[in-house]
């Protein structure tokens, strides 16, 4: 009961900051005005429930940052690269990617960290086999798939090292989630 108040409350100032930015000042109309409509939010339109079933290990998630921030440069400058090339464009190809995530909360986070790299976006998400489908740039040669391969894998390990450790696990018990 304690973390839902202390999340609701993270989440109202959130709200609030939110609308203090999207007014662009500081003051005390606008402060008022982001806790009237953050608490609209959060009483009328609540979000459902997402069950947490592990644990978060923070040396893990700064080697995740980083990395994912390292594969962000790379293949910025890599696509930069791509469209500056004289000839004819890169070859593209929808390929598929089993991701071995136990939790959907982790598996919509490594969509998101994929969505966000240059060079891939992923098409569709089979949720019940944990498969997504990447578009993907510049695959026209087998090192290159390789490439994109590993880079899946290493983004999926990192993401079960932070959020998802055997030890750690503990399914939700939610009814809703066993349906």
């Amino acid at each position: 009961m304690m973390r839902r108040n202390i999340l609701r409350v993270w989440v109202v100032c959130w709200l609030m900051l939110v609308w203090i930015l999207l007014w662009g000042t500081f003051s005390a109309a606008n402060i008022l005005s982001g806790l009237l409509v953050a608490l609209v939010i959060i009483l009328l339109l609540p979000l459902p429930a997402v069950p947490v079933e592990g644990r978060v290990h923070p040396l893990s998630l700064l080697r995740l940052i980083v990395t994912v921030a390292y594969y962000l440069v790379l293949s910025s400058v890599q696509v930069a690269f791509l469209a500056i090339k004289p000839g004819p464009p890169p070859l593209s190809a929808v390929l598929r990617a089993h991701l071995a995530v136990k939790s959907d909360l982790v598996l919509a986070l490594a969509v998101n960290i994929f969505n966000l790299i240059p060079g891939s976006i992923v098409l569709e998400i089979d949720q019940s086999r944990r498969m997504l489908y990447m578009h993907v740039i510049n695959v026209g040669n087998e090192r290159a798939m390789a490439r994109f391969y590993s880079q899946v894998t290493e983004v999926e390990r990192m993401l079960i090292a932070t959020f998802e450790r055997e030890k750690d696990w503990r399914p939700s018990t939610d009814k809703a989630d066993r349906a």
